[in-house]
């Protein structure tokens, strides 16, 4: 599949094709578009009670998506070699918006956390396009210092000291889950670039004991632990939200109530449109319809870690960090909030990429996937033959 650069207003006149991945494609689309219909499901109650509007999440989640899609359509146009030289920029960009979201009158709070700067109508979470800074940084990093990192402790403690001081910012917001998510991601994209176990060890050690030291020592965050952990022992406060998933959940069955007709949402179960949206998608099409969905979820997983095996063979490790950077950011936080419906796992407060209503993580996944697209295209060309006098294998801009 490919679209023809001759027309397109860019700056820089493209000389081949741009090569799209159709199954990458198709599986984010159908993901996007099904997302949308179940949102619709789950919010219409909450947005006709709170704006008088029965489709005003939907309307705003479709805003978003047009503008991550232009977002992500300008960046298959953007070589790979731009993101690989900017990565210093991108790392202090990170830190500006971490660091501004906590600046008063700047950063918006919402339910006693301060995640989001206010930008006119929108409202961007500063932590989704940081943690993509922070990946492009790493993964360029891990290119120019991979002797280091796989010889040396120094080598390795570099870019612990700088997710050290992200999470910092991170839980000053506060945000375990982005915390959590981002030390994760970076944990995989040093082993892939062949970190040493023993140091991998130091740190995870450090990880866990300080991960533990934070939820117990704030109220709301044992809180929610204990109430994962027993939920039916309070199941009208501590275990209220994880109860009414359940309860959802076990209605749906085999095949579900039938979409529109589930009854969790209907003011029982509060963020039933982000955070547990999963839960209404699994009453009103069951177990049948929870199965195609996660398998739509490895499907797309497998499809972009392939991405990056590809890259990996071709000597491309940037694209190669970098894609295993992201597909372990949508893999992991899939799992996170789909163990959290279940109650596998204590609630986060993440969405689950490309279905829950969240504008930033829509727009910056579209971004994500503009960039998987284009490192396609440059790997497509690096294996296509030589098809003209003065185009050598691999030439591309």
């Amino acid at each position: 599949m490919s679209i023809s650069s001759a027309t397109m207003p860019f700056p820089v006149q493209l000389r081949n094709p741009i090569r799209i991945d159709p199954v990458l494609l198709g599986i984010t689309l159908t993901l996007l578009l099904g997302g949308m219909v179940i949102l619709a499901s789950a919010s219409i109650s909450t947005a006709d009670n709170a704006a008088g509007d029965p489709f005003f999440y939907v309307s705003r989640q479709a805003s978003a998506a047009l503008l991550g899609g232009i977002a992500g359509f300008v960046c298959l146009f953007v070589p790979m070699s731009f993101w690989r030289s900017t990565g210093p920029l991108m790392l202090l960009f990170a830190f500006g918006l971490l660091a501004v979201v906590l600046v008063p009158g700047v950063g918006h709070t919402a339910n006693g956390s301060t995640r989001w700067i206010r930008l006119g109508v929108f409202n961007l979470q500063a932590s989704e396009l940081a943690r993509l800074c922070l990946m492009i940084y790493l993964a360029g990093y891990l290119v120019r210092h991979n002797k280091t990192v796989r010889e040396q402790f120094s080598g390795f403690v570099r870019p612990m000291i700088v997710l050290f001081l992200a999470s910092c910012l991170l839980l000053a917001e506060p945000d375990m889950g982005a915390a959590v998510v981002l030390v994760a991601i970076a944990f995989v994209m040093m082993f892939v670039a062949g970190a040493r176990f023993r140091d991998f060890f130091v740190f995870a050690a450090l990880a866990v004991v300080g991960a533990g030291s934070l939820a117990v020592t704030q109220q709301y965050r044992l809180d929610r632990l204990t109430g994962f952990m027993d939920p039916w022992a309070d199941p009208y406060d501590t275990g209220f939200q994880l109860t009414q998933s359940l309860i959802a959940i076990g209605r749906g069955e085999w095949f579900g109530v039938g979409l529109g007709d589930g009854v969790q949402k209907l003011f029982y179960l509060p963020d039933a449109h982000t955070d547990f949206v999963f839960a209404v998608f699994a009453e009103e099409f069951g177990l049948v319809g929870s199965l195609l969905l996660i398998s739509l979820l490895i499907a797309l997983l497998w499809r972009v870690f392939s991405l990056g095996i590809r890259a990996a063979n071709r000597e491309r490790f940037f694209e190669a960090y970098l894609v295993i950077g992201i597909g372990t950011w949508l893999g992991l936080q899939s799992f996170i909030n789909l163990g959290v419906n279940m109650g596998l796992l204590p609630t986060k407060g993440l969405t689950l990429p490309l279905i829950s209503y969240g504008r930033s993580s829509l727009i910056v996944a579209m971004i994500s996937l503009g960039i998987l697209l284009r490192i396609h295209h440059e790997l497509t060309l690096d294996g296509a033959p030589q098809t003209g006098r003065g185009k050598s294998k691999g030439r591309r801009k």
